[in-house]
C-alpha cells in the first residue's frame, strides 16, 4: 500500500494541486475540496504546522543600523545639492542613521522554513499585495496552537457534489482551547 493517494493523477500534477490546496488553506484558514484530497492535504498540515510549534520560540534580536531616508513635513524626501570632482552638480537623497530590533532565526528554526517553503506557493491577499505565508504559520498559527497536542484541522463532510457525485467536504482549522 503506498503512503500517499495517488488521486488519479500523475506525481508532478498531485504535488502541483496539493501545493495549491495546502497554500489556500494556509491563507484562508480553510478550504473546500474533495473528500481524499481533503484527507491528503491534513496530513500535509499538520506535520507543517507541527513543525512550526516546535520551533516558535528559536529565535534571537539583534540590534542593526538601518539608513532610512529623511522626509519633509510633507512626506517628501529631502534632498542634498552635491558636487562631483569634475564640477558637476546633482541631488542626493539625504539619509539619516538609526537602529532597529530585528528577529532573527535560529538554525533549526530556519531549517524548518526550508521545510516548509517547498509545499506553499507564493500567495497574494485580497488587495493584491504579496502574503509570506511561512511568516504568518510561524507567527501567527503556530503560538495558538502551542499548548496543543495534534488534531490542529477538521474535517467537514458534505455530501455528494452535483454533477460528479464525488464526496466534497471542508477543510478549516479547530480553535485552540487555551
Amino acid at each position: 500500500m503506498p503512503a500517499n493517494r495517488q488521486l488519479n493523477r500523475p506525481n508532478a500534477q498531485r504535488i502541483a494541486m496539493l501545493r495549491g490546496l495546502v497554500t489556500a488553506f494556509l491563507r484562508d484558514g480553510r478550504v473546500k475540496t474533495t473528500e481524499p484530497r481533503a484527507k491528503e492535504v491534513r496530513k500535509i498540515v499538520e506535520k507543517l504546522i507541527a513543525l512550526a510549534i516546535r520551533e516558535t520560540d528559536n529565535f534571537s534580536s539583534k540590534q542593526i543600523k538601518v539608513t532610512t531616508k529623511r522626509v519633509d513635513s510633507k512626506g517628501k524626501a529631502v534632498t542634498v545639492r552635491r558636487e562631483s570632482k569634475n564640477g558637476r552638480v546633482y541631488f542626493v537623497v539625504d539619509r539619516e542613521q538609526g537602529t532597529v530590533m530585528k528577529s532573527v532565526d535560529d538554525p533549526s528554526r530556519l531549517h524548518a522554513r526550508r521545510q516548509i517553503i517547498p509545499w506553499i506557493y507564493r500567495a497574494k491577499d485580497e488587495d493584491g499585495k504579496p502574503l509570506n505565508l511561512v511568516n504568518k504559520l510561524f507567527d501567527e498559527i503556530a503560538p495558538q496552537y502551542k499548548s496543543v497536542q495534534g488534531g490542529y484541522t477538521r474535517i467537514y463532510k458534505l455530501g455528494p457534489r452535483q454533477g460528479d457525485a464525488a464526496e466534497m467536504a471542508i477543510l478549516e482549522l479547530v480553535e485552540p482551547n487555551r
